[in-house]
């Protein structure tokens, strides 16, 4: 997207959003907004709908731990302290032009953001997905289940305070003859990368 296209989106989308819109950026040829958890139903229907924005289209969604950004990139972005936040990504077919928007959940130990699966249904495995690796919680999605985990998974294995390990690890019982769940039989350790290398290794000549 030209500079000028980014500008006239900009302009559209602060005369069409106003104080719902909370912060937009330009870089590297994107553009991204920022609005409130409670807002972005309503957004989203807008960005679809208005002849001038035409965003019909969702490509991809994701959700975002901030835990480990640190206080200079908080502030950078303008985290206020907030976990977790969803991004989607929106494309108009139409008028040949994508955008990026965030979402700051409110609540860092029950995060909560409203489905948008009535605005593009593509959302539906998408919010699933982030429910399931980060423990958002879409409000009023009509199926909302692990998608890549077990049913019986205890955790969200995309939180930056989850262990790599995990806490438990499934193996096949002979005599039960069925899968059982076990704690983690992994031992942590560090690894030291070894390393050998032939005499004169990288010489041109060896002499």
């Amino acid at each position: 997207m030209s500079t000028i296209q980014q500008e006239t989106l900009a302009a559209i989308l602060r005369r069409l959003l106003q104080n719902k819109l909370i912060n937009l950026q330009m870089q590297r040829g994107e553009l991204t907004i920022v609005v409130n958890a409670e807002d972005i139903l309503g957004v989203s229907k807008v960005l679809r709908d208005d002849s001038a924005l035409m965003f019909d289209t969702l490509i991809d969604l994701c959700g975002i731990d901030f835990l480990t950004y640190g206080d200079d990139l908080s502030v950078k972005y303008d985290l206020k302290d907030r976990r977790f936040a969803v991004i989607y990504h929106l494309l108009s077919i139409e008028r040949n032009q994508r955008l990026r928007v965030r979402v700051l959940a409110e609540n860092n130990e029950f995060p909560v953001v409203h489905s948008v699966t009535e605005v593009w249904p593509a959302a539906n495995w998408f919010e699933r997905e982030a429910f399931d690796l980060y423990g958002i919680v879409f409000a009023d999605h009509p199926d909302l289940r692990r998608i890549l985990t077990d049913y019986g998974f205890i955790g969200n294995p995309f939180r930056k305070d989850f262990p790599i390990t995990g806490h438990v690890e499934m193996r096949y019982d002979e005599q039960q003859r069925r899968v059982i769940y076990q704690p983690v039989s992994i031992e942590p350790r560090e690894i030291t990368p070894l390393v050998i290398r032939e005499d004169y290794y990288g010489d041109s000549e060896s002499s």
